[in-house]
């Protein structure tokens, strides 16, 4: 293969080659340092590029017989090739790999083409010309200026490799079972072959991370069938893994409607309320970035009977993020359903739910999520700083 034909985020792939072998060396700051460089290359800021679906198959023969210390960040990048970060975008829905293959389609190179071909025809002024000129040889080689369709490259590669890869479902190392296990969730393509393996493996496993990472990877590839082989695992004596089976089930609750029976769902519902309500086990699986009482919440939310309020406002003081402050300005939606009167009550004559969301906000360690929701909370008559909250809830400034 001629890597200097084949382009990624700094142009040429030429280096691409020499990083991958540096992956199986024996030094270990050049192999990070390696790591590094195909991460920011091939996959930058979660794009792919020409060389990105050509490495794969070099990383995929590292994850499964490389050395120990390259297998487990191989099987990352392999992850982030295949899905960037759909897997937290869809976490409760798992990829609708159909309507992504669909958009890209109509946007693949043979598509664009024809396009930029008439943009150069009908161009008068030099300067647009040339750039019109470079996209439209870039297109013709086989790239796309679609995200979608560089992505699906990335994402069909990794599928192609994906047979030789299931091995580490039994590989010594559990890391690495939960690195194939997690990875299995984002491909429901091939849930026929792979969800009897993530039910064997979570049968005969023993690390409860693996465990629940595969049963979460079942819900989001599974079916309303599913449903009597998660719930033996609600009764596990593990709470990360009754917390795993009762994702699950809801998962499929949400799919197909009538999918778990009432008693069961009531059942799962009650293990998940159970859990915002407690700290997060350590470690946990993966999912949501680790953020355990964030997924716990999105999961509530996701029910199509509507979320326990009492489970919500238990998980909110423990999201650790908050993208945009989405979650927390829904959370102020419904719990401040119109602005306080003017005077502000004392804080201690709000409801207690009240009490605890803004208590939650004053304290949090992530002094953005304030200023993203700073608008809702003006709305509400509320302080719209961290400091004015910290005020109106009696604790101390963070000066």
């Amino acid at each position: 293969m001629d890597w200097t034909h084949l382009s990624h985020a700094y142009g040429s792939a030429e280096d691409v080659p020499g990083r991958i072998r540096a992956l199986c060396g024996t030094d270990d700051q050049a192999r990070q340092e390696a790591f590094q460089s195909l991460f920011s290359s091939i996959f930058h800021q979660g794009s792919r590029y020409q060389a990105s679906a050509h490495a794969v198959p070099f990383l995929a023969r590292i994850a499964v017989a490389g050395p120990p210390a390259a297998r487990e960040d191989t099987m990352w990048l392999l992850t982030r090739l295949a899905v960037d970060w759909h897997d937290e975008y869809d976490l409760t829905t798992g990829i609708n790999t159909a309507s992504w293959r669909a958009a890209a389609s109509e946007h693949s190179p043979e598509e664009e083409l024809p396009w930029y071909e008439e943009q150069l025809a009908a161009a008068t002024d030099e300067k647009q010309r040339t750039m019109l000129r470079e996209i439209r040889d870039w297109v013709a080689v086989g790239n796309s200026p679609d995200a979608r369709w560089s992505a699906l490259q990335g994402y069909d590669a990794v599928l192609a490799e994906l047979p030789g890869l299931l091995v580490l479902l039994d590989d010594a190392d559990p890391r690495l079972r939960t690195r194939i296990a997690y990875l299995l969730a984002w491909f429901p393509e091939m849930a026929a072959t792979t969800l009897p393996l993530l039910l064997a493996r979570t049968a005969r496993e023993d690390d409860p991370v693996v465990a629940a990472t595969a049963l979460v990877a079942a819900g989001l590839i599974g079916t309303a069938a599913l449903a009597a082989d998660l719930a033996p695992y609600l009764d596990a004596d593990k709470a990360l893994v009754r917390w795993a089976a009762a994702t699950a089930l809801i998962r499929i609750t949400n799919q197909v409607e009538g999918a778990v029976e009432p008693r069961l769902l009531d059942r799962a519902v009650a293990e998940l309320t159970t859990a915002a309500g407690s700290p997060a086990p350590a470690p946990a699986t993966d999912y949501n970035e680790g953020d355990f009482h964030g997924h716990i919440e999105r999961t509530l939310r996701s029910l199509p009977t509507g979320a326990p309020q009492t489970a919500l406002a238990a998980c909110l003081p423990r999201i650790e993020r908050d993208r945009d402050g989405h979650r927390t300005r829904a959370a102020l939606d419904k719990l401040f359903p119109t602005p306080l009167p003017d005077p502000l009550p004392d804080y201690a004559d709000l409801p207690a739910r009240q009490r605890q969301l803004l208590r939650a906000l004053a304290e949090h360690h992530h002094p953005w999520i304030v200023r993203w929701t700073a608008g809702t909370l003006a709305e509400r008559g509320l302080p719209d700083s961290q400091d004015g909250l910290r005020a109106y809830v009696g604790l101390p400034s963070t000066d």
